[in-house]
Protein backbone atom coordinates (compact mmCIF):
# COMPACT_ATOMS: atom_id res chain seq x y z
CA UNK A 1 0.00 0.00 0.00
CA UNK A 2 1.67 3.40 -1.26
CA UNK A 3 5.37 3.56 -1.51
CA UNK A 4 8.26 4.21 0.94
CA UNK A 5 10.76 7.07 0.88
CA UNK A 6 14.34 6.45 0.52
CA UNK A 7 16.11 8.11 3.02
CA UNK A 8 19.22 10.66 3.05
CA UNK A 9 22.12 9.25 4.32
CA UNK A 10 22.39 9.22 8.52
CA UNK A 11 18.77 10.32 8.40
CA UNK A 12 15.69 8.11 9.67
CA UNK A 13 13.60 6.65 6.88
CA UNK A 14 10.66 8.91 7.82
CA UNK A 15 10.42 11.78 10.65
CA UNK A 16 7.43 10.53 11.84
CA UNK A 17 5.16 7.20 11.75
CA UNK A 18 1.88 7.51 12.73
CA UNK A 19 1.10 3.73 13.89
CA UNK A 20 -1.70 1.28 14.93
CA UNK A 21 -4.49 3.39 13.57
CA UNK A 22 -7.76 3.42 11.71
CA UNK A 23 -7.50 5.59 8.47
CA UNK A 24 -10.25 7.54 7.08
CA UNK A 25 -10.83 9.12 3.60
CA UNK A 26 -13.76 10.28 1.85
CA UNK A 27 -13.62 6.86 0.01
CA UNK A 28 -12.24 4.43 1.89
CA UNK A 29 -11.64 3.32 5.73
CA UNK A 30 -8.62 0.89 6.69
CA UNK A 31 -5.82 -0.15 8.79
CA UNK A 32 -2.91 1.49 8.57
CA UNK A 33 0.46 3.15 9.56
CA UNK A 34 1.53 6.62 8.07
CA UNK A 35 4.76 7.51 7.26
CA UNK A 36 5.46 11.70 7.21
CA UNK A 37 8.77 12.97 5.83
CA UNK A 38 9.71 16.77 5.46
CA UNK A 39 5.92 17.37 5.98
CA UNK A 40 4.28 14.92 3.51
CA UNK A 41 2.64 11.66 3.78
CA UNK A 42 5.44 9.54 2.04
CA UNK A 43 4.21 6.00 3.34
CA UNK A 44 0.92 4.13 4.23
CA UNK A 45 1.20 0.45 5.23
CA UNK A 46 1.88 -1.91 8.05
CA UNK A 47 4.73 -1.99 10.49
CA UNK A 48 6.50 0.80 9.06
CA UNK A 49 9.81 1.56 11.18
CA UNK A 50 12.79 3.55 11.32
CA UNK A 51 11.20 6.73 12.12
CA UNK A 52 12.89 9.40 14.65
CA UNK A 53 9.56 9.95 16.13
CA UNK A 54 6.23 7.45 16.45
CA UNK A 55 2.78 7.95 17.83
CA UNK A 56 1.07 5.10 18.61
CA UNK A 57 -2.84 5.82 17.30
CA UNK A 58 -4.71 2.23 18.46
CA UNK A 59 -8.02 2.86 18.85
CA UNK A 60 -7.81 6.71 17.11
CA UNK A 61 -9.03 7.19 13.97
CA UNK A 62 -6.43 8.97 11.86
CA UNK A 63 -8.14 11.71 9.65
CA UNK A 64 -6.81 14.10 7.27
CA UNK A 65 -7.41 17.47 8.75
CA UNK A 66 -10.01 19.47 8.58
CA UNK A 67 -10.60 22.54 6.15
CA UNK A 68 -12.69 24.85 7.14
CA UNK A 69 -13.80 26.54 3.89
CA UNK A 70 -16.01 29.65 5.67
CA UNK A 71 -14.72 31.56 8.29
CA UNK A 72 -14.91 35.01 9.16
CA UNK A 73 -11.50 36.32 11.03
CA UNK A 74 -10.09 39.91 11.92
CA UNK A 75 -12.81 41.45 9.46
CA UNK A 76 -14.07 45.18 9.01
CA UNK A 77 -17.34 44.60 10.62
CA UNK A 78 -19.01 48.20 11.20
CA UNK A 79 -18.36 51.61 13.20
CA UNK A 80 -17.86 50.69 16.67
CA UNK A 81 -18.00 46.99 16.11
CA UNK A 82 -14.65 44.64 16.39
CA UNK A 83 -14.84 40.96 15.62
CA UNK A 84 -13.53 39.09 18.41
CA UNK A 85 -10.73 37.08 16.82
CA UNK A 86 -7.74 37.66 15.21
CA UNK A 87 -5.23 35.19 13.14
CA UNK A 88 -4.03 33.78 16.27
CA UNK A 89 -7.04 33.44 18.35
CA UNK A 90 -9.25 32.23 15.47
CA UNK A 91 -6.36 29.64 13.91
CA UNK A 92 -5.63 29.02 17.50
CA UNK A 93 -9.43 27.93 18.03
CA UNK A 94 -9.66 25.89 14.55
CA UNK A 95 -6.78 23.88 14.76
CA UNK A 96 -7.94 22.37 18.45
CA UNK A 97 -11.34 21.87 16.76
CA UNK A 98 -9.36 19.22 14.47
CA UNK A 99 -8.85 21.92 11.67
CA UNK A 100 -5.68 22.66 9.46
CA UNK A 101 -6.78 24.70 7.18
CA UNK A 102 -9.20 27.87 7.25
CA UNK A 103 -10.32 29.73 4.56
CA UNK A 104 -11.43 33.31 5.35
CA UNK A 105 -12.37 36.13 3.81
CA UNK A 106 -10.73 38.87 2.64
CA UNK A 107 -13.43 41.90 1.93
CA UNK A 108 -13.14 45.10 -0.25
CA UNK A 109 -15.00 47.90 0.94
CA UNK A 110 -16.91 50.40 -1.60
CA UNK A 111 -14.63 51.90 -3.79
CA UNK A 112 -11.30 49.91 -2.26
CA UNK A 113 -9.03 48.77 -4.67
CA UNK A 114 -8.42 44.83 -4.42
CA UNK A 115 -4.94 44.52 -4.07
CA UNK A 116 -5.17 46.91 -0.95
CA UNK A 117 -7.63 45.00 0.94
CA UNK A 118 -5.46 41.88 0.27
CA UNK A 119 -2.29 43.73 1.48
CA UNK A 120 -3.59 44.83 4.48
CA UNK A 121 -5.86 41.28 5.20
CA UNK A 122 -1.75 39.84 4.39
CA UNK A 123 -0.44 42.04 6.58
CA UNK A 124 -3.05 40.63 9.71
CA UNK A 125 -2.11 36.87 8.83
CA UNK A 126 1.52 36.83 8.74
CA UNK A 127 3.29 35.59 11.65
CA UNK A 128 0.14 34.63 13.02
CA UNK A 129 -1.29 31.61 12.44
CA UNK A 130 -1.71 27.99 13.87
CA UNK A 131 -2.92 26.64 10.75
CA UNK A 132 -3.06 27.09 7.14
CA UNK A 133 -5.07 29.62 5.45
CA UNK A 134 -6.38 30.45 2.39
CA UNK A 135 -8.68 34.38 1.27
CA UNK A 136 -11.58 34.03 -0.57
CA UNK A 137 -12.03 37.90 -1.95
CA UNK A 138 -15.63 39.65 -0.81
CA UNK A 139 -16.41 41.84 -4.20
CA UNK A 140 -18.85 44.63 -3.24
CA UNK A 141 -17.68 47.26 -5.87
CA UNK A 142 -17.66 45.23 -8.95
CA UNK A 143 -16.62 48.22 -11.10
CA UNK A 144 -15.06 48.30 -14.57
CA UNK A 145 -11.26 47.73 -13.32
CA UNK A 146 -12.13 45.65 -11.20
CA UNK A 147 -13.87 42.96 -13.36
CA UNK A 148 -11.72 44.21 -16.10
CA UNK A 149 -8.37 44.08 -14.84
CA UNK A 150 -7.77 43.71 -10.60
CA UNK A 151 -9.84 40.38 -10.14
CA UNK A 152 -8.79 38.55 -13.29
CA UNK A 153 -5.16 39.51 -11.79
CA UNK A 154 -6.07 37.84 -8.52
CA UNK A 155 -7.55 35.22 -9.50
CA UNK A 156 -3.82 34.30 -11.53
CA UNK A 157 -2.40 35.07 -8.24
CA UNK A 158 -4.30 32.39 -6.74
CA UNK A 159 -7.19 33.61 -5.18
CA UNK A 160 -9.47 31.34 -7.33
CA UNK A 161 -12.77 32.14 -5.16
CA UNK A 162 -14.84 35.04 -4.00
CA UNK A 163 -18.03 35.94 -2.14
CA UNK A 164 -21.04 38.26 -3.62
CA UNK A 165 -23.94 39.19 -1.36
CA UNK A 166 -27.16 39.75 -1.73
CA UNK A 167 -28.20 41.16 1.35
CA UNK A 168 -26.62 43.94 3.39
CA UNK A 169 -26.03 47.45 2.09
CA UNK A 170 -22.67 47.53 2.11
CA UNK A 171 -22.13 44.64 0.60
CA UNK A 172 -24.90 43.21 -1.29
CA UNK A 173 -24.75 43.70 -5.69
CA UNK A 174 -27.88 44.13 -7.75
CA UNK A 175 -28.56 41.51 -10.32
CA UNK A 176 -26.98 43.18 -13.09
CA UNK A 177 -23.70 43.41 -11.10
CA UNK A 178 -23.86 39.46 -9.87
CA UNK A 179 -24.24 39.04 -13.69
CA UNK A 180 -21.27 41.13 -14.53
CA UNK A 181 -19.44 39.34 -12.03
CA UNK A 182 -20.06 35.81 -12.78
CA UNK A 183 -18.99 36.68 -16.18
CA UNK A 184 -15.82 37.45 -14.67
CA UNK A 185 -15.66 34.23 -13.08
CA UNK A 186 -16.17 32.46 -16.29
CA UNK A 187 -13.60 33.42 -18.26
CA UNK A 188 -10.87 33.78 -15.30
CA UNK A 189 -12.28 30.12 -14.04
CA UNK A 190 -13.21 31.62 -10.23
CA UNK A 191 -15.72 30.24 -8.39
CA UNK A 192 -18.62 32.51 -7.14
CA UNK A 193 -19.76 31.49 -3.63
CA UNK A 194 -23.58 33.26 -2.77
CA UNK A 195 -24.91 34.41 -0.18
CA UNK A 196 -28.60 33.94 -0.85
CA UNK A 197 -31.41 36.33 0.85
CA UNK A 198 -33.25 38.94 -0.36
CA UNK A 199 -32.57 42.37 0.71
CA UNK A 200 -35.54 44.43 -0.18
CA UNK A 201 -37.97 41.78 0.96
CA UNK A 202 -36.23 41.79 4.28
CA UNK A 203 -36.23 45.76 4.34
CA UNK A 204 -39.76 45.75 3.91
CA UNK A 205 -40.26 43.11 6.67
CA UNK A 206 -37.77 45.43 9.30
CA UNK A 207 -39.91 48.11 8.50
CA UNK A 208 -42.99 46.79 9.38
CA UNK A 209 -41.95 45.07 12.36
CA UNK A 210 -39.64 47.81 13.40
CA UNK A 211 -43.07 50.49 13.55
CA UNK A 212 -44.75 47.60 15.47
CA UNK A 213 -41.85 48.28 18.42
CA UNK A 214 -40.64 44.87 18.13
CA UNK A 215 -36.54 45.62 18.60
CA UNK A 216 -35.92 42.56 20.21
CA UNK A 217 -33.13 39.93 18.81
CA UNK A 218 -36.17 37.20 17.67
CA UNK A 219 -37.21 40.09 15.56
CA UNK A 220 -33.80 39.00 13.80
CA UNK A 221 -35.08 35.59 12.31
CA UNK A 222 -38.78 37.29 11.75
CA UNK A 223 -37.26 39.65 9.47
CA UNK A 224 -35.33 36.88 7.60
CA UNK A 225 -38.14 34.25 6.94
CA UNK A 226 -36.86 31.19 4.79
CA UNK A 227 -38.65 32.65 1.75
CA UNK A 228 -36.25 34.97 1.74
CA UNK A 229 -33.66 32.90 1.50
CA UNK A 230 -35.39 30.26 -0.72
CA UNK A 231 -36.49 33.16 -3.20
CA UNK A 232 -32.44 34.17 -3.43
CA UNK A 233 -31.32 31.17 -3.57
CA UNK A 234 -33.70 30.72 -6.96
CA UNK A 235 -32.73 33.90 -8.44
CA UNK A 236 -28.85 33.13 -7.67
CA UNK A 237 -29.17 29.92 -9.37
CA UNK A 238 -30.83 31.63 -12.43
CA UNK A 239 -28.58 34.29 -12.65
CA UNK A 240 -25.32 31.70 -13.01
CA UNK A 241 -27.63 29.70 -15.74
CA UNK A 242 -27.81 32.78 -17.56
CA UNK A 243 -23.53 33.45 -17.17
CA UNK A 244 -23.33 29.32 -17.68
CA UNK A 245 -21.23 29.37 -13.90
CA UNK A 246 -21.19 27.32 -11.55
CA UNK A 247 -22.05 28.33 -7.57
CA UNK A 248 -21.63 27.86 -4.64
CA UNK A 249 -24.62 28.36 -2.10
CA UNK A 250 -23.52 28.81 1.23
CA UNK A 251 -24.50 28.17 4.51
CA UNK A 252 -28.21 27.26 3.46
CA UNK A 253 -30.80 27.17 6.44
CA UNK A 254 -34.06 25.07 5.06
CA UNK A 255 -35.86 22.63 3.07
CA UNK A 256 -37.06 25.21 0.47
CA UNK A 257 -33.26 26.32 -0.53
CA UNK A 258 -32.59 23.31 -0.53
CA UNK A 259 -35.12 21.85 -3.00
CA UNK A 260 -34.00 24.65 -5.31
CA UNK A 261 -30.15 22.84 -5.54
CA UNK A 262 -31.57 19.69 -5.77
CA UNK A 263 -33.92 20.75 -8.91
CA UNK A 264 -30.99 22.82 -10.60
CA UNK A 265 -29.04 19.84 -10.14
CA UNK A 266 -31.68 17.75 -12.08
CA UNK A 267 -31.40 20.37 -14.74
CA UNK A 268 -27.70 19.82 -14.86
CA UNK A 269 -26.71 22.82 -13.19
CA UNK A 270 -23.29 22.14 -11.19
CA UNK A 271 -24.67 23.63 -7.61
CA UNK A 272 -22.40 23.02 -4.77
CA UNK A 273 -24.28 23.29 -1.39
CA UNK A 274 -23.21 23.96 2.05
CA UNK A 275 -25.06 24.27 5.46
CA UNK A 276 -23.71 24.77 8.73
CA UNK A 277 -23.93 23.38 12.36
CA UNK A 278 -26.27 26.19 13.62
CA UNK A 279 -29.06 24.75 11.30
CA UNK A 280 -28.87 21.77 12.99
CA UNK A 281 -28.82 22.52 16.30
CA UNK A 282 -30.30 25.76 17.03
CA UNK A 283 -33.83 26.89 16.60
CA UNK A 284 -34.92 30.45 16.03
CA UNK A 285 -36.44 30.23 19.98
CA UNK A 286 -32.87 30.84 21.18
CA UNK A 287 -32.98 34.38 19.64
CA UNK A 288 -36.02 34.91 22.06
CA UNK A 289 -33.41 34.52 25.44
CA UNK A 290 -34.17 36.63 28.10
CA UNK A 291 -32.09 39.59 29.20
CA UNK A 292 -31.14 39.96 25.63
CA UNK A 293 -29.59 36.87 25.67
CA UNK A 294 -31.19 36.51 21.90
CA UNK A 295 -28.36 38.72 20.87
CA UNK A 296 -25.78 35.78 21.09
CA UNK A 297 -27.18 33.53 18.43
CA UNK A 298 -28.17 36.70 15.74
CA UNK A 299 -26.54 35.21 12.81
CA UNK A 300 -27.81 35.55 8.83
CA UNK A 301 -29.84 33.52 7.53
CA UNK A 302 -31.34 32.74 11.02
CA UNK A 303 -31.74 29.71 12.66
CA UNK A 304 -35.39 27.91 12.09
CA UNK A 305 -37.23 25.40 13.83
CA UNK A 306 -37.09 21.75 14.77
CA UNK A 307 -38.50 20.89 11.04
CA UNK A 308 -35.96 22.43 9.03
CA UNK A 309 -33.26 20.74 11.18
CA UNK A 310 -34.91 17.84 9.97
CA UNK A 311 -34.65 18.79 6.97
CA UNK A 312 -30.75 19.51 6.88
CA UNK A 313 -30.15 15.80 7.98
CA UNK A 314 -31.58 14.88 5.09
CA UNK A 315 -29.80 17.29 3.01
CA UNK A 316 -26.81 16.07 4.39
CA UNK A 317 -27.32 12.36 4.24
CA UNK A 318 -29.07 11.85 0.44
CA UNK A 319 -25.90 14.58 -0.48
CA UNK A 320 -27.37 17.54 -1.38
CA UNK A 321 -24.99 19.19 1.13
CA UNK A 322 -21.27 18.89 -0.27
CA UNK A 323 -19.66 20.74 2.43
CA UNK A 324 -19.97 21.34 6.29
CA UNK A 325 -18.75 25.05 7.20
CA UNK A 326 -18.90 26.50 10.84
CA UNK A 327 -19.00 30.23 9.13
CA UNK A 328 -17.54 31.20 12.06
CA UNK A 329 -18.21 34.75 12.90
CA UNK A 330 -17.19 35.90 16.22
CA UNK A 331 -18.14 38.65 18.32
CA UNK A 332 -17.74 39.27 22.07
CA UNK A 333 -21.47 38.83 23.97
CA UNK A 334 -20.89 41.15 26.69
CA UNK A 335 -19.03 44.13 25.04
CA UNK A 336 -19.43 47.66 23.84
CA UNK A 337 -17.68 46.49 20.21
CA UNK A 338 -19.55 43.39 20.32
CA UNK A 339 -23.44 42.23 20.40
CA UNK A 340 -24.21 44.34 23.19
CA UNK A 341 -22.88 47.37 21.80
CA UNK A 342 -24.79 50.80 22.71
CA UNK A 343 -26.87 50.45 19.94
CA UNK A 344 -27.18 47.08 19.37
CA UNK A 345 -28.25 46.61 23.35
CA UNK A 346 -31.90 48.05 22.02
CA UNK A 347 -32.37 47.38 18.97
CA UNK A 348 -31.80 44.03 16.96
CA UNK A 349 -30.71 46.06 14.12
CA UNK A 350 -27.62 46.97 15.37
CA UNK A 351 -26.45 43.40 16.59
CA UNK A 352 -23.63 42.52 14.63
CA UNK A 353 -24.67 39.17 12.43
CA UNK A 354 -22.16 36.11 13.25
CA UNK A 355 -21.89 33.12 16.51
CA UNK A 356 -18.30 31.64 17.01
CA UNK A 357 -18.23 27.95 16.28
CA UNK A 358 -14.77 26.69 14.05
CA UNK A 359 -13.67 24.65 16.95
CA UNK A 360 -16.92 23.37 17.68
CA UNK A 361 -17.76 22.30 13.91
CA UNK A 362 -16.38 18.98 13.63
CA UNK A 363 -17.18 17.58 17.02
CA UNK A 364 -20.99 18.31 16.42
CA UNK A 365 -20.97 16.58 13.54
CA UNK A 366 -18.94 13.61 14.03
CA UNK A 367 -20.79 13.26 17.73
CA UNK A 368 -24.89 13.89 16.14
CA UNK A 369 -23.82 12.43 12.23
CA UNK A 370 -21.33 9.74 13.01
CA UNK A 371 -21.57 8.30 16.23
CA UNK A 372 -25.80 8.61 15.93
CA UNK A 373 -25.25 6.76 12.62
CA UNK A 374 -26.66 9.57 10.51
CA UNK A 375 -23.71 9.40 8.17
CA UNK A 376 -20.74 6.92 7.92
CA UNK A 377 -17.10 8.14 8.34
CA UNK A 378 -15.60 8.60 4.54
CA UNK A 379 -19.39 11.29 4.66
CA UNK A 380 -17.76 12.46 7.60
CA UNK A 381 -14.30 13.06 5.76
CA UNK A 382 -15.88 14.40 2.89
CA UNK A 383 -18.18 17.22 4.24
CA UNK A 384 -15.53 18.50 6.17
CA UNK A 385 -12.22 17.90 4.74
CA UNK A 386 -12.43 16.57 1.11
CA UNK A 387 -14.70 18.40 -0.29
CA UNK A 388 -13.69 21.67 0.90
CA UNK A 389 -9.98 21.17 -1.06
CA UNK A 390 -11.72 19.78 -4.11
CA UNK A 391 -14.05 22.88 -4.20
CA UNK A 392 -11.57 25.36 -3.70
CA UNK A 393 -8.92 23.99 -5.53
CA UNK A 394 -6.55 22.31 -2.86
CA UNK A 395 -6.88 19.00 -3.52
CA UNK A 396 -4.81 16.40 -3.30
CA UNK A 397 -2.20 18.40 -1.52
CA UNK A 398 -4.90 19.17 0.98
CA UNK A 399 -7.98 17.39 2.51
CA UNK A 400 -6.89 13.41 1.90
CA UNK A 401 -4.41 11.28 3.51
CA UNK A 402 -2.60 9.99 0.36
CA UNK A 403 0.82 9.54 -0.04
CA UNK A 404 2.17 13.03 -1.86
CA UNK A 405 -0.04 14.84 0.27
CA UNK A 406 0.75 17.42 3.28
CA UNK A 407 0.94 15.20 5.96
CA UNK A 408 -2.37 17.39 7.97
CA UNK A 409 -3.61 14.59 10.32
CA UNK A 410 -5.84 15.01 12.96
CA UNK A 411 -5.92 11.65 15.44
CA UNK A 412 -10.09 11.17 16.67
CA UNK A 413 -10.55 9.85 19.73
CA UNK A 414 -13.95 8.77 18.87
CA UNK A 415 -14.98 7.44 22.63
CA UNK A 416 -13.88 11.06 24.14
CA UNK A 417 -17.17 12.26 25.53
CA UNK A 418 -17.56 16.08 26.81
CA UNK A 419 -20.10 19.35 27.55
CA UNK A 420 -19.01 22.10 25.30
CA UNK A 421 -18.10 24.76 27.54
CA UNK A 422 -16.62 28.12 26.20
CA UNK A 423 -14.30 28.25 29.08
CA UNK A 424 -12.37 25.47 27.58
CA UNK A 425 -12.45 26.63 24.33
CA UNK A 426 -9.86 29.02 22.02
CA UNK A 427 -11.26 31.42 20.45
CA UNK A 428 -11.16 35.30 21.33
CA UNK A 429 -15.35 35.06 21.88
CA UNK A 430 -17.00 35.17 25.03
CA UNK A 431 -19.49 32.61 24.89
CA UNK A 432 -20.86 29.29 22.49
CA UNK A 433 -23.56 28.92 21.11
CA UNK A 434 -23.46 25.62 21.58
CA UNK A 435 -22.79 25.74 25.48
CA UNK A 436 -23.89 22.69 27.28
CA UNK A 437 -24.19 20.24 23.91
CA UNK A 438 -23.14 17.09 25.06
CA UNK A 439 -20.67 15.52 22.40
CA UNK A 440 -18.95 12.23 21.74
CA UNK A 441 -15.54 11.98 20.13
CA UNK A 442 -12.79 14.62 19.67
CA UNK A 443 -9.05 15.50 18.59
CA UNK A 444 -6.26 14.37 20.68
CA UNK A 445 -3.68 15.19 18.42
CA UNK A 446 -3.13 17.59 15.71
CA UNK A 447 -0.58 17.19 12.66
CA UNK A 448 0.13 20.25 10.03
CA UNK A 449 2.62 19.50 7.40
CA UNK A 450 4.41 17.04 9.21
CA UNK A 451 5.12 18.97 12.24
CA UNK A 452 2.55 17.93 15.74
CA UNK A 453 0.70 21.39 17.12
CA UNK A 454 -1.61 19.93 19.60
CA UNK A 455 -0.59 16.51 21.27
CA UNK A 456 -3.20 14.98 23.73
CA UNK A 457 -4.94 17.94 23.87
CA UNK A 458 -2.73 20.64 24.68
CA UNK A 459 -0.74 23.19 22.50
CA UNK A 460 2.97 22.44 21.48
CA UNK A 461 2.71 24.39 18.03
CA UNK A 462 4.45 27.65 17.32
CA UNK A 463 2.19 30.65 16.32
CA UNK A 464 3.25 31.32 12.66
CA UNK A 465 3.61 27.52 11.39
CA UNK A 466 0.43 27.96 9.27
CA UNK A 467 1.62 28.99 6.44
CA UNK A 468 -0.68 31.40 3.64
CA UNK A 469 -2.01 28.47 0.44
CA UNK A 470 -2.34 30.28 -3.00
CA UNK A 471 -4.87 27.89 -4.72
CA UNK A 472 -5.21 26.18 -8.22
CA UNK A 473 -8.69 26.70 -10.01
CA UNK A 474 -10.96 24.10 -8.51
CA UNK A 475 -12.11 21.43 -10.30
CA UNK A 476 -15.61 22.45 -10.54
CA UNK A 477 -14.98 26.10 -12.25
CA UNK A 478 -12.44 25.95 -14.67
CA UNK A 479 -12.44 28.63 -17.38
CA UNK A 480 -14.47 27.76 -21.00
CA UNK A 481 -12.47 26.27 -23.87
CA UNK A 482 -13.81 28.08 -26.89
Amino acid sequence: MGCIARPAKGSSMYDLVIANGTVATAADVYRADVGIKDGVIVALGRGLTGAAETIDAAGRYVLPGGIDSHVHIAQPSGEGIVMADDFESGTRSALFGGNTTVLPFCIQEKGEALRTALTDYHAKAAGNCYTDVSFHLVISDPSEAVLGQELPAAVADGYTSFKIFMTYEALRLNDAEILATMDTARRTGALVMVHCENEDAIRFLVDKFTGEGHLEPRTHATTRPVVVEREATHRAISLAEVVDVPVVIVHVSNGAAMEEIARARARGRPIVGETCPQYLMLTEDDLSGMDWEGAKFVCSPPPRDKAEQTNIWRGIETGIFDLFSSDHCPFRYDDDRGKLNPKGRNDFRHIPNGIPGVETRLSILFSEGVMKGRIDLPRFVAMTATNHAKTYGLYPRKGTIAVGSDADIAIWDPDAERVIRHAELHDAADYSPYEGIAVRGRPETMILRGKVMVRDGALVGEKGYGAYLPRGLSDRAKPPTE
